[in-house]
């Protein structure tokens, strides 16, 4: 927790919007990939490695506002 704490909110949203969205076109990577886990095509190790690697910012960020959240109660 104590390296989450580290973490400014502000860089966990930069990090979720570049690098949880890259590449912007076509689609986001995440869309694409959460599409596929959906449709149960998602079934290739890249395809979940790709879907944890731009899952991670946006987990990070949902960490930090919960634990921002919980610190302000």
């Amino acid at each position: 927790m104590e390296l989450l704490d580290k973490i400014p909110v502000n860089i966990a949203i930069l990090a979720a919007l570049t690098l949880g969205l890259a590449p912007f076109v076509p689609e986001p990577h995440i869309w694409e990939k959460l599409k596929m886990l959906a449709a149960g095509t998602l079934t290739r190790p890249i395809d979940i490695f790709d879907l944890l690697l731009h899952a991670a910012p946006w987990l990070v960020l949902i960490a930090k506002l919960v634990r921002v959240a919980l610190a302000r109660s």
